[in-house]
Order: C-alpha cells, then sequence, then structure tokens
C-alpha cells in the first residue's frame, strides 16, 4: 500500500511539474559526415543551466517554461551553432541543426576530445536512456582516473573490485560468474584457471568504452550471474598520430635485489618474447613411458637451466603507437578509416610474506613457509582495425593479438608435511608462463530501409589461444647458508613440469533483425529483435612430469643461484639422473559447442513505461575425453554432458520525469564452471599442494532481481539506489581439503545445494557547485554495494557433487565462498586551468572490500577469510599545449598488508596462536607517462 502511495505521489508531482510548460526537441547534424546524426553533443538553453545531450542518433528534447530562449548546440573541436527559439506552452517546438568544424584541422579535433561515446557526460546519458541496466566508462575517464589496463579501469564501476592475479568480483562474485565479449562477439580466455581473459593485459590505449551488464539481456550469454563486460575497442574515427612513454618505481619492488632465470636475460626475453629453450626434451617419447634418461640425455638434453642471476631491478616502463586515418570515398561521403596501435608494458614485482596449510587432522600447519617472489611481467598489445561506412552500412574488420609473459623465481623457507623440527627447508621454483591471444573479427551493421526501422547486425569471430608452463623446476632441501643449499636426490626433490593447453580454435558468430515499428518518431518507437549467438570452443592439455632418481649418490650440496654445472657433473658421474613421472591423466581434450536463439520486445506503454521482454533458448554440448590413472594404452573415457536451458528475461523503465528513472529487471541465467574447475587434471606445486579439477561438477542456475531508482540532476551528476536479489542452485565454490596419498592440501571444486544473495548498491556523482561557485572545478563521485548471503549445504546429501563427497563439511549454513558483505569506491576530482595551455586534473580514488571467504572450510577447519583491503590511489592529469599530455601517479599510498586468515571458529582444537595464511605487501608505486600527439 505504501509502494502504491509513493507511486501516486509521485505521479501527481511529475503532472503538476509539466504542467505550462513548453517543449524543445530536433536532430543535430555533422556537415563533416554528409549531415549524418551527430550523437553525444551539448545541447543549452544559453544564460541557464537547463541542457541535455543528443542521443545516439543525434536527438534531444527538452521540457522548459514559456518563453523567448536561444538554443546552443555545441561539440568539443567543432563550431557553436545558436537559434532563437520561442517557447509555447503545452506545444512543441522543432528546431534541427547541424555543425561542422570550421576552420578547425582534424588533426585539432582530436587533440581536443577524446572522442563522443569515449565522454562520461555521452555515457551517463546513454545508461539514463537504455531500457536495460547498464554502466560504463570510457577512455576519457580512464584517463582521468590514471587507468592503465582494462581490469583497474571496471573497478570504478559501482560493486566491482578486484584482487590480485585473481581477476573480478562483481558484487562480490568472483571470476567464475563473469562472461566477456569483444565488440559483442564471444571470445575465450587464454588461462585455463581463469573464466574470463586476465583483463589487465589489455591496455586502456586499444579500448574506446568498458560496457558492463550486472542484469541479463537475451542478446547476451547466459553464462554469469556477477556480470557480462563487453569491450568496445578503439576506433578514433580522426586523423591521429600518437606515441608515448612511462616509467614507474614501487618501493621495495624496484631498484632492489631482484632473482631472475638466466634463460630470461635476452633482448626477446625483456619484450616477452622467449625462445624454444624451454622445450620438452626431444629425447622424450611423445607418449609417455615412464622412461629413465641415460647421463647424456639428463646432462645435454634441457635447452633451459636452474641457474639464477642475482641483480638490482630496473624501473618499470611502457610504450605505446597509436596511428589512425581517415579518407573519403567516392562522390557520396562513404568512408574508411583505419586504425593501429602497437602497446608494451613491463613491471618488476616482488611479494614476501608468511605461506601456511593447516593440517585438518591435527589442528596444526600442515607447511609453514616464508615465500618470497620475485615477478617480471611483460604485456604487448596489438589492435588493427579497419572500418568502412556508408549511409546504411557500417564494415569493421578487427584483429586483436596479446602476449602476456610471467619470468618467476619463488623461494619458500620453513617446513612442510608437518615436519616442523626442518625449520630451514628450502624450496626454489623457477618458472615462466607464458599465454597468447589472437582474435580476428569481422563484424557490421546494414539498414534495410532508408527510414532505418529494419536493420541487420552480425558478426563472427575466430581466436586462437596458448597457455604454457614450459619446463617448470624446482629443487627441495635444506638452506645451509644464503649461498647454499643441501638436496638428497630421492623423494623426488628435483622436478621439471611441462604444462601446455593449446587452444586450437574458437569461432563465435552473431546474427540479429531489428525491426522498429509504432510511431513515426524512431526514437519513440517499440522494436522487435530475433538473432542468434553462438560458438565452438576446441581445446587440448598436456602435462609432462619428470623427477630426479638417486643412482650412486645419496645427497649432495652447491651453490643455490648456480647448480647447473654442478648437476651436470652429478649426472656425468651417475649420481643421479631424470626419470619421468608422468601417469596416464596426462592428456585431455575439450570440445563445447552453444547454440543460442533469443527473441525480444521492447515496448513503449504511452511516454512514461517501457518494457523489453523475451526470452533466449541456449543449448550446451560439451564433451570431455580423458584417462583415469592405469596404463597409457587404456582408451580415453568420453564424458558428454547436452543440456538445454530457457532463459527469459524482463526489463521495464518507468520515466519518473525528464531526470529520473524506476527500473525493474528479472532473469534467469545459468553458471558455468571455469575450465580448470571441472577439468580432470591433477596439477602439482612443489609445496605439496595440488590443484584438482572436479569433472562431477553441474551448472549453476541463477535466479536474479534488481529494483533500481536513478536521478540525473544534470548531465553530469548522477544519484542511483538499486535492491537486487539472487538464488544461485547448485553454486560452485572452492575447497581445501588434505590429499589421501601425500598428506598435501588439496584444492578442489564442489556443488553445494543452494545461496541467497540479497543486498543494494548506491552511486552518486556530485558536482560541488551546487554549494558554492568556488568550488565549481571539484566532483565527487563514489559507489557502494552492501550485500548479504547464506549457502545451504546437505550434509546427507548423496549426490556426487556436493562438497560433502570430496571433504565433509559438518556446517549446513554458512556465508557463499568469495562474496563481499560490502564494497567501497570513491573519487574526488579537481580541475584547473594553469593557463590557456596547461590544463590540470588530479583525482584521488579510493577502493575497499570487505571480509570474505577466500576458501570453504573441510573436515572441521573454518573457512579461510580474504581479509579487507583498501587502496588509494592519486593521478595528476595534465595537458601542457596541444600536443603535449603528461600523468603523474601514486599507487596504493596506503600500503596495506594483503591477508588470508582462518576463520576463529574451528570445530577441531587448533594448537597454532597465528591463523594467518598468506600475507605480503605491493608497495607503494610512483609513475610518469609523456604521450605527444602529432
Amino acid at each position: 500500500m505504501k509502494l502504491k502511495f509513493l507511486f501516486f505521489t509521485l505521479f501527481i508531482c511529475v503532472i503538476g511539474f509539466s504542467q505550462n510548460k513548453g517543449t524543445i526537441t530536433g536532430v543535430l547534424l555533422d556537415k563533416d559526415s554528409d549531415n549524418q546524426s551527430l550523437p553525444f553533443a551539448n545541447v543549452l538553453i544559453k544564460g541557464t543551466k537547463i541542457g541535455t545531450n543528443t542521443d545516439v542518433e543525434g536527438k534531444y528534447t527538452i521540457t522548459i517554461a514559456p518563453g523567448n530562449y536561444t538554443v546552443q548546440f555545441s561539440f568539443v573541436g567543432y563550431e557553436t551553432a545558436e537559434v532563437p527559439v520561442t517557447v509555447v506552452a503545452n506545444e512543441t517546438v522543432t528546431v534541427n541543426s547541424s555543425l561542422g568544424s570550421g576552420s578547425y584541422k582534424l588533426k585539432d579535433v582530436v587533440v581536443k576530445s577524446s572522442g563522443g561515446r569515449e565522454k562520461e557526460t555521452a555515457l551517463l546519458l546513454e545508461q539514463k536512456n537504455a531500457v536495460v541496466i547498464k554502466q560504463s566508462i570510457g577512455a576519457q575517464e580512464m584517463s582521468r582516473k590514471g587507468v592503465s589496463d582494462v581490469e583497474e579501469g571496471l573497478t570504478k564501476i559501482t560493486g566491482i573490485t578486484k584482487v590480485e592475479s585473481r581477476g573480478l568480483f562483481v558484487r562480490g562474485l568472483e571470476d567464475r560468474y563473469n562472461n566477456l565479449l569483444l565488440n559483442d562477439l564471444a571470445v575465450p580466455s587464454n588461462n585455463p584457471f581463469k573464466k574470463i581473459i586476465p583483463l589487465d593485459i589489455f591496455p586502456t590505449d586499444i579500448v574506446s568504452v568498458l560496457e558492463t551488464y550486472k542484469t541479463f539481456n537475451t542478446n547476451l550469454y547466459g553464462d554469469f550471474a556477477g556480470a557480462t563486460f563487453n569491450i568496445v575497442t578503439a576506433a578514433s574515427g580522426k586523423s591521429i598520430t600518437k606515441v608515448n612513454f612511462g616509467v614507474g618505481y614501487t618501493i621495495n619492488n624496484n631498484l632492489k635485489k631482484f632473482l631472475i632465470s638466466e634463460d630470461a636475460n635476452s633482448t626477446a626475453d625483456f619484450f616477452g618474447f622467449s625462445g624454444n629453450e624451454r622445450d620438452l626434451p626431444s629425447a622424450l617419447t611423445k607418449t609417455p613411458t615412464n622412461q629413465t634418461l641415460t647421463a647424456d640425455q639428463a646432462a645435454n638434453g634441457f635447452g633451459s637451466g636452474f641457474d639464477v642471476k642475482s641483480d638490482v631491478s630496473p624501473l618499470n616502463t611502457n610504450f605505446g603507437v597509436l596511428h589512425s586515418e581517415k579518407f573519403i570515398v567516392g562522390q557520396k561521403q562513404n568512408t574508411f578509416q583505419y586504425l593501429i596501435s602497437l602497446n608494451y608494458d613491463n613491471k618488476f614485482q616482488v611479494r614476501s610474506g608468511a605461506d601456511r596449510i593447516f593440517n585438518t587432522a591435527q589442528g596444526n600447519y600442515d607447511n609453514d613457509l616464508i615465500t618470497t617472489q620475485y615477478k617480471f611481467i611483460t604485456n604487448s598489445s596489438v589492435l588493427a582495425a579497419l572500418t568502412y561506412k556508408t549511409k546504411r552500412l557500417s564494415l569493421t574488420s578487427n584483429t586483436t593479438y596479446l602476449k602476456s609473459n610471467e619470468n618467476l623465481i619463488q623461494d619458500q623457507l620453513g617446513y612442510t608435511n608437518s615436519n616442523s623440527t626442518q625449520t630451514n627447508g628450502f624450496i626454489r621454483m623457477n618458472q615462466l608462463q607464458e599465454s597468447t591471444f589472437l582474435n580476428t573479427q569481422l563484424f557490421g551493421n546494414y539498414k534495410l530501409t532508408e527510414d532505418e526501422r529494419h536493420n541487420i547486425k552480425s558478426g563472427v569471430s575466430y581466436s586462437t589461444t596458448q597457455y604454457e608452463l614450459p619446463d617448470r623446476k624446482s629443487f627441495k632441501g635444506i638452506k645451509i647458508d644464503d649461498n647454499t643449499t643441501s638436496i638428497s636426490y630421492s623423494g623426488n626433490s628435483i622436478t621439471r613440469q611441462y604444462l601446455d593447453f593449446n587452444g586450437e580454435e574458437h569461432i563465435s558468430g552473431l546474427l540479429e533483425y531489428n525491426w522498429k515499428f509504432g510511431n513515426e518518431d524512431l526514437s519513440k518507437s517499440n522494436k522487435l529483435t530475433a538473432g542468434y549467438s553462438g560458438y565452438l570452443n576446441k581445446m587440448g592439455s598436456e602435462f609432462r612430469f619428470l623427477v630426479s632418481q638417486r643412482l650412486n649418490s645419496n645427497s649432495a650440496t652447491f651453490p643455490t643461484n648456480s647448480p647447473d654445472e654442478y648437476f651436470k657433473s652429478e649426472i656425468l658421474n651417475n649420481n643421479f639422473t631424470y626419470t619421468e613421472g608422468t601417469n596416464s591423466t596426462y592428456k585431455a581434450m575439450l570440445e563445447e559447442f552453444i547454440n543460442a536463439g533469443y527473441l525480444d520486445l521492447a515496448f513503449k506503454f504511452g511516454e512514461k513505461i517501457e518494457l523489453n521482454a523475451g526470452a533466449r533458448i541456449e543449448q550446451t554440448n560439451r564433451e570431455t575425453k580423458y584417462k583415469t590413472s592405469g596404463s597409457f594404452t587404456d582408451p580415453f573415457i568420453t564424458k558428454k554432458d547436452d543440456k538445454t536451458d530457457i532463459l527469459p528475461s524482463l526489463n521495464t523503465r518507468y520515466i519518473l520525469n525528464q531526470n529520473s528513472n524506476l527500473r525493474f529487471v528479472a532473469s534467469k541465467t545459468i553458471t558455468r564452471p571455469v575450465i580448470m574447475e571441472s577439468y580432470p587434471l591433477e596439477f602439482v606445486n612443489p609445496d605439496g599442494t595440488i590443484e584438482q579439477g572436479n569433472p562431477l561438477l553441474i551448472n549453476s542456475d541463477n535466479y536474479n532481481f534488481d529494483l533500481k531508482y536513478e536521478l540525473f540532476p544534470t548531465n553530469k551528476e548522477l544519484f542511483s539506489a538499486t535492491i537486487f536479489t539472487k538464488i544461485i542452485e547448485n553454486p560452485i565454490e572452492r575447497l581445501f581439503t588434505n590429499s589421501a596419498g601425500s598428506g598435501g592440501q588439496i584444492i578442489t571444486y564442489g556443488n553445494s545445494k543452494e545461496a541467497l544473495l540479497y543486498g543494494a548498491e548506491l552511486e552518486f556523482l556530485f558536482q560541488f557547485e551546487r554549494i558554492s561557485e568556488s568550488l565549481s572545478n571539484f566532483s565527487l563521485g563514489a559507489n557502494a554495494s552492501l550485500m548479504d548471503t547464506k549457502v545451504t549445504i546437505e550434509t546427507s546429501k548423496n549426490g556426487v557433487n556436493s562438497p560433502e563427497t570430496i571433504a565433509k563439511d559438518d556446517n549446513p549454513s554458512r556465508k557463499l565462498q568469495g562474496a563481499s558483505p560490502w564494497i567501497l569506491n570513491a573519487d574526488i576530482k579537481y580541475d584547473s586551468e594553469f593557463s590557456k595551455m596547461w590544463k590540470s586534473s588530479m583525482t584521488m580514488v579510493y577502493n575497499i572490500y570487505s571480509k570474505r571467504i577466500y576458501a570453504v572450510g573441510t573436515n572441521g577447519l573454518d573457512n579461510y577469510y580474504e581479509m579487507p583491503f583498501g587502496k588509494l590511489d592519486f593521478i595528476w592529469q595534465n595537458k601542457i599545449s596541444d600536443k603535449f599530455d603528461v600523468k603523474f601517479s601514486v599507487d596504493n599510498l596506503l600500503n596495506p598488508r594483503y591477508k588470508i586468515e582462518l576463520g576463529k571458529e574451528s570445530r577441531i582444537p587448533i594448537t597454532e596462536s597465528d591463523l594467518t595464511i598468506k600475507e605480503y605487501k605491493k608497495g607503494v608505486g610512483f609513475s610518469m607517462n609523456i604521450s605527444y600527439t602529432f
């Protein structure tokens, strides 16, 4: 009853507000583009603060009191037009206009503008007018906030946080609940341990807009409960050449002692392009046979060694080049443009701190180590785009190449396997992680009729990926002193691993038909959408494992950083060799085929209500081939999962007035597991921990509901409040348990029975000129997400997919693994002009998330909790003349400690006083970036 009264009161207020007012409406055109529509331009009533922006079709509407006014049209880099108009009460007057670049050159335009759709005001307008709930961040805002990669950019959106190396959390839900599109087309992950591509390898220089959908639409893939991200790649549309270079320094990371593999010291390694020195030795047969290498094969058959160079880490560096040209083709003013962007960055990272595992049987540490990691990380990217446009056709060819390398030296000091008397146990791991992603797309839009009522949207995408851990080697022994290690050749003290995930092909397609009907004004028309989208994904993996085998000698002492010559001598003296420990599960293959058709109707009931209802039918065919432990000659086991899901969606918008909306969304979606979560592969780490997929996992079914109010007081301000809830059946969760055989810890995954999530999100953008004209250069943006969760577990469940099948959990109810009870993001900005040529923007950005479950506790242990982590950054952006941009930034000013702890409510006695599982500090980072535009 109260809700009805609220709606009635709002309705009366709106009617009263609109009485005796008139309306100005029209279309703004671009003279330089054959009078095509000019979207996201500014429309202002001169001498007032009343204004708006043109929409994607160049249209605008302003409601204002009767009188004589001057309408002012402007767009950065274009001339300004002014048109006088007389407004009469309860009548609509049409004012059309057009803008041209006038005396500006195209290159001047680029220097002064980030581009139409990338502007913050344009994206706010798009968010305001859309029927679906969508939030976006453009190149302009990312630049202002000092964002250098896509992952960091998305954390500026409400309810999204990131955790180092673990991807994005949306509304507290981790990576497995997200999905990724590239220009609306599905793309695979290049990392089997992650649901989507690690977005920190996407530089923002190749991005125009990042779109985030936290509610489901039928044209999106049904696989998400957190969010679907759509990366719209850069397409400047102007003639521009831009180069940039930057350097960075992080406390306790750069200009400090740094260990790096001798294999990673070439110029090619510096740029992330290693050679084939880590390839599997030719002496090993293609199919594992548990062979033992001869002395010559073991001593000379490996191109990669254990030697490590101790040096001082240099500064982090990055550079990039972007070039774009636009041409007029023919007399009909058709356009052709191309864009090429090349980017590279590297960073030197040092992480040091406690790294522990609790023994579930005894309540003490199974492993108690101090882990120090030295990472040299490189990211390279290339984007090449070609676009051809006519009045009715837009066609784009887009190719993206990403390569990421991580050279890691990891030292662990302490004890493993509950051997607490051996506190100087030492493990050295030397690892190279390589991943590549190559994607080629062809997509376009075609207006079937000149009146734009019938349109076709289509696209096809082809991708290949590669993820490798070549010759991942380690030795385990006793640390004698800072320079000397002692090991025993027995007990697998020296290991060499080869892991290769080959994404053979990923083909995705999209075909969509749109029909606008029911009103002469297209902006007020209804729309029917019918479409198809789907993809085929083929991949295979291979895992090889070699271990040391004692021959005539049982132990050795050698220099820790340069053991290669010593090992070679020991092998040639027949003291030890390598034998292959690979088992029959070494190889697996996956083929997944997703087919989906969807139908959607967007209907407008008068001037106030918009409804978007539809359904998606998504068919999944998944086939996994693998082997269990046994003989290498045993045939592959084939596991097939075929399922058809019907996924309905309802989006409604009630336009309270010109500046505010009320929205309601309901939908059903699914969640498929990350590849490694369900993949039949056992991945062994040097410290004895094992990562093991569970092929018995099933998909989760998600039921999602959102109610949102949003207010846009001006084209630069926003206030929104959202209430949401989700019911997840068979949620997938990370579990820790002990191995029955080795005693080490197993990291695996299982389905619980049900999870209930409910919460609220708040967001606002505020201009301080509302308080005082003297504060007009200040603005504040903030968003917060509050959420509670409850997971139900059936301890008596007989099904094979519940966590209890893997590790008994006696707690029938708890919070959802990975979910944050609250998240806060905020930024305050100050704009200033030191001179006509020097414009400056200073921004302080803060992000924090609350305590959440990192892994579910099992066998009587409490859960492992990820503790709150807050990050404060400062960015100072400067435009000095038309050519130079200079950016200074300070990252992680507070330098808090990242920490995971065991909870205090274990159901078995805990004998340790310190419950810390993992901890380290990132360091405070300082960077400067300079760009020059020709």
